[in-house]
């Protein structure tokens, strides 16, 4: 994992995940909130909502599967990497995940946790794929949560349904190294 957004999420192990221009707005003028997941916006508007976050001084990280305009295609992140100053990417899609590789951005792999077949896409991931932290939805299971952290070498950040400091709390118990929450009383735990 990259060492300065490692070093960040350290110091404060919750991510704000922006859905809209207000969440944006509130996000930036926290001073403890130090990554941002960016969750919405369009290829006209990603530039100036990753710029936003950035001049705020946090690290932002554009899920690229949202963003209105991209495609589904690796061709989407060379955008995301030509045209905006993201530090990564948020994908379910192994491709993404891999082209974010190799064009030197942080990679955060989503996986949806609904039922015992998606647990086992986590355990064998396609060859060449290997992201930075892969996000686990929902965060609330730590015991999941747990089994992951103790199979695999790749970081686990819990997100989904976080919603209060029980829910952080147990995630992080569980070994998770963060969560992210769209619920802005979390981001200011």
């Amino acid at each position: 994992m990259d060492q300065k957004i490692y070093d960040m999420l350290e110091s404060n192990p919750v991510i704000a995940a922006v859905k809209d221009t207000d969440g944006l707005e509130e996000c930036v003028g926290l001073e403890d909130i130090k990554v941002v997941f960016i969750l919405f916006g369009d290829i006209c508007s990603i530039p100036g909502i990753v710029q936003k976050v950035r001049d705020a001084g946090k690290i932002a990280v554009v899920h690229v599967d949202l963003i209105n305009g991209l495609g589904s295609r690796e061709i989407a992140v060379d955008f995301i990497r030509e045209n905006t100053q993201a530090d990564g990417i948020i994908s379910t899609k192994p491709a993404l995940i891999r082209r974010g590789n190799e064009l030197g951005l942080f990679t955060v792999h989503r996986y949806f946790l609904i039922d015992s077949m998606a647990l086992e896409n986590i355990k064998s991931p396609q060859p060449g794929i290997r992201p930075d932290v892969i996000e686990v939805l929902p965060g609330l299971m730590p015991d999941i949560i747990r089994k992951i952290c103790q199979n695999f070498r790749i970081p686990v950040i819990a997100g989904g349904l976080i919603s209060d400091k029980k829910s952080v709390m147990a995630a992080l118990s569980a070994g998770a190294v963060c969560v992210s929450s769209t619920n802005r009383d979390v981001w200011r735990l």
